[in-house]
């Protein structure tokens, strides 16, 4: 393939930028749901309903962690499959030459 071609013909080195991004963020909130969960001795600290214990500034609202994680998830597969349309069209670009 020639040099640089990709990016000056799609979109999708900023479409890789940003699966980077949402893949950091999908980390950070995986992170802060399992603080959440292993603030106690026996390595899952929610209550029967669902909700971490209040531990001061700490607590973390495991409600709110998991729609940010779904709304992450919606985020990354939307640019996966425009970064995958994009290498679809370079490909038929190359093959109708």
């Amino acid at each position: 393939m020639l040099p640089g071609t990709l990016g000056r013909a799609t979109d999708s080195n900023l479409l890789r930028d940003m699966l980077d991004v949402s893949m950091e963020r999908t980390k950070t909130i995986a992170d802060r749901v399992s603080r959440a969960s292993l603030s106690s001795k026996d390595g899952f600290s929610l209550t029967p309903s669902g909700e971490a214990p209040v531990n001061g500034d700490d607590a973390i609202d495991i409600e709110s962690e998991m729609v940010s994680l779904a709304d992450e998830q919606l985020h990354f597969e939307a640019t996966a499959k425009l970064l995958e349309k994009a290498y679809a069209q370079l490909r038929l670009a190359i093959k109708e030459r």
